[in-house]
């Protein structure tokens, strides 16, 4: 294989970022499944993928550019340190085996598998078949997965809390519903196998980010739901049903005679669904609100006058 800084095209100093970042353009780029009429395309794909496999394992990256190891992860010599062990010079300096100085009795060549078989144990069709001279066979990284695709997905506040089915759209352009998990809240992920990017060793995988929206009436605390609900006076001092909008649809809630602005009442059920399954509330904030004909309320209070005082427990 070529210099795989070459072949990503990055310098030798590319940081982790760079090399990543070239890779994936030239994957997206070469990508057998865009290049069904170009063979040369398939090719350099699987080149990009071995240059990215060894320069994104910081180990192997440094055995490279230390020239330990050739641009497929090999030894780049592995006899390095014996190249001057072979046969004597005339003129006694040393040189490295020959197959000619190798033959012998009535001139046979000697076969240097056998050699090699017998010195260190191992079985010469072995090793040119890739397997180790010292008996064991090389270990090999397994071939590894395209890159993971991060995406995020924007949930409506009422989705959300009622776990509404939700539609991605895939960097292929292909869609998918996606069923939201119990207890999801912003920030939530979630991994779609093999809905990552294509690589030698398979796909890898798809991470949705979950993003909860803001709503114009619900607020979120923890599991449960904040709404606040303007009534009347007259359902203040009467009582009363009135209507409620939850997350599920609107509902009836009975409001006791004498209810003061700022009481908070409960509906259950009507919250974010929990991990074990169950769900919060929802809890409504009643605020009194005046008339907007404030002169025929005058009109109905006059000569009335409230002699309690609403802030003596707070020492005023």
């Amino acid at each position: 294989m070529a210099d795989p800084y070459s072949i990503l095209g990055v310098p030798r100093n590319a940081s982790e970022k760079d090399i990543k970042s070239a890779y994936r353009t030239l994957a997206k780029e070469l990508h057998p499944d865009r290049n069904k009429d170009n063979p040369n395309a398939s090719e350099r794909f699987s080149q990009a993928t071995n240059a990215y496999d060894l320069l994104s394992d910081k180990d192997k990256r440094a055995q490279f550019d230390r020239g330990e190891i050739d641009a497929d992860g090999n030894p780049a010599n592995p006899f390095a340190g014996m190249g001057g062990g072979g046969g004597f010079r005339p003129n006694g300096g040393q040189r490295g085996f020959r197959t000619e100085d190798m033959q012998g009795f009535g001139g046979e060549e000697v076969d240097l598998g056998d050699i090699f078989e017998g010195l260190f144990g191992g079985r010469g069709p072995q090793a040119r078949s890739g397997g180790s001279p010292f008996g064991g066979a090389q270990h090999r990284r397994p071939p590894q997965k395209g890159a993971d695709i991060a995406y995020k997905l924007r949930v409506p506040f009422i989705d959300a809390a009622t776990l509404k089915d939700q539609r991605i759209t895939l960097s292929d352009g292909k869609t998918i519903d996606l069923k939201l998990p119990k207890g999801v809240e912003d920030g939530t992920q979630m991994r779609l196998k093999g809905k990552g990017e294509q690589g030698p060793g398979g796909a890898g995988d798809g991470l949705v980010t979950i993003a909860i929206d803001r709503h114009a009436l619900y607020r979120r605390e923890g599991d449960d739901v904040r709404f606040d609900l303007p009534i009347t006076l007259d359902e203040a001092v009467n009582g009363g049903k009135v209507r409620v909008p939850t997350v599920d649809g609107p509902v009836m809630m009975t409001i006791k005679p004498g209810t003061h602005g700022g009481t908070v009442l409960r509906l259950k059920g009507k919250g974010f669904s929990r991990k074990n399954g169950t769900r919060g509330d929802q809890l409504v904030t009643l605020e009194i609100q005046l008339p907007d004909d404030l002169d025929e309320l005058a009109k109905r209070l006059e000569g009335w006058k409230d002699e309690s005082d609403p802030r003596s427990k707070l020492g005023v």
